[in-house]
């Protein structure tokens, strides 16, 4: 069944016109009236779960749905995992959001590390941070998540360090010697953040800033993985 981000108040009963985003997918599926969807509102701190709903009237411009059953199904990860994740190339940052949405990432901040090839400010930085959360979106959409991550505003480490939005341990991933594997620096189920740099990784300037602020550098093993990729492998192994 089609499932639609929908972050408007839903009551079982009530017929609402779908938010123009929704409302575009099913004009897209061309849908007609009597069919079945799935709505969800899709917020962190929101009521959680999804709705049954069906198609009650397409308009032109404006798609009508009334509101059937809820239904309290979450289908997140046991363990919130925040990434700190060095803004990457155009396409393979919205792979890595993607991605990391999939695999039940809590929130994502785009770090705007010393040699991230994507300078970001002003305008084009919100456009962006826009682009990345439709992006998040329309993966929920299709993996079932009925919460959406929050996209953070891209940021230096030092900005992220002044006032940082999460708790729990702090980890780093580093090239350096004396690292310790993933799986021994973080058993359990304890909330983290997860630090990873860009193409060409992390400066030594920024990593020196992360280990002097608590992180604790780790390894994924003896190859070394891109930089959208090296993240999204971790993501899995902490959040199996």
């Amino acid at each position: 069944m089609p499932r639609f981000h929908c972050p408007v108040p839903l009551t079982p009963g009530e017929e609402i016109a779908l938010p123009p985003g929704a409302a575009r997918h099913v004009q897209v599926l061309r849908m007609q009236p009597g069919e079945a969807i799935t709505l969800f509102h899709g917020s962190i701190n929101g009521p959680g779960g999804e709705f049954e709903a069906t198609v009650t009237r397409m308009g032109r411009s404006e798609v009508l749905a009334r509101i059937g059953t809820h239904h309290a199904v979450e289908r997140e990860a046991a363990r919130a995992v925040h990434l700190l994740a060095g803004i990457t190339a155009n396409e393979r940052m919205d792979w890595l959001v993607e991605k990391a949405t999939e695999l039940g990432v809590a929130s994502i901040t785009p770090l705007l590390a010393e040699r991230s090839v994507l300078k970001l400010k002003g305008e084009r930085a919100d456009k962006k941070l826009a682009h990345w959360q439709a992006v998040a979106v329309a993966a929920c959409e299709q993996c079932g998540r009925n919460r959406v991550p929050t996209l953070h505003p891209a940021q230096t480490l030092a900005d992220w360090l002044q006032a940082p939005p999460q708790d729990g341990q702090r980890l780093l991933l580093s090239l350096r010697p004396g690292t310790q594997p993933l799986h021994a620096a973080a058993p359990g189920h304890t909330g983290l953040v997860f630090l990873s740099g860009p193409e060409g990784g992390l400066s030594s300037t920024e990593e020196d800033l992360a280990l002097a602020h608590g992180f604790a550098p780790v390894t994924l093993g003896p190859r070394v993985l891109r930089a959208e990729t090296a993240p999204l492998a971790a993501l899995a192994a902490l959040l199996v």
